[in-house]
C-alpha cells in the first residue's frame, strides 16, 4: 500500500509559476503508473504561465474560483469541476477569487520537463 499525505510532498514553483506539491510520479516512486498527480495552488490574483503539454491534463478543482484559458476559450471554474485539456493547447489558469485557488494536476502520459512548452 502506497499513501502519501499532502504536507510530506515538498512544495516547489513549477514551470508555469503554480506552487506544487507532487503526490504521485513513477519516476519517483516504484509504482505501476502511467500518469503524475500533484496538488496545485494559486494566490488570489496571479495566474499560471501560458503553456503547452504534449500530453493530456486534468484539472480537479477543490478551493476557490479561477478564469480557464485553454486555446481560444475561457471560463469560469469553480470547486467540484473537472477540467479536461487536450494535448498540444496553450492554457493557463487565473485566480479572480478572494482565496488560495487549489486545484489537483493528473497529467497522461506522466510529466516531464520535455514534454512542456512556457510561454511569455
Amino acid at each position: 500500500m502506497f499513501i502519501r499525505s499532502l504536507n510530506d510532498c515538498p512544495e516547489f514553483l513549477a514551470g508555469d509559476s503554480t506552487i506544487l506539491r507532487e503526490f504521485l510520479h513513477p519516476d519517483k516512486a516504484d509504482l505501476a503508473l502511467r500518469y503524475s498527480l500533484a496538488h496545485a495552488m494559486l494566490k488570489p490574483g496571479s495566474r499560471s504561465q501560458r503553456h503547452r503539454l504534449t500530453t493530456s491534463e486534468v484539472y480537479y478543482i477543490l478551493e476557490g474560483e479561477g478564469r480557464m484559458h485553454i486555446d481560444d476559450e475561457t471560463e469560469i471554474v469553480t470547486a467540484g469541476q473537472a477540467i479536461y485539456i487536450p494535448p498540444h493547447t496553450k492554457q493557463f489558469i487565473e485566480n479572480n477569487g478572494a482565496t488560495d485557488l487549489k486545484f489537483l494536476c493528473i497529467v497522461d502520459p506522466a510529466w516531464s520537463k520535455e514534454d512542456e512548452t512556457v510561454f511569455e
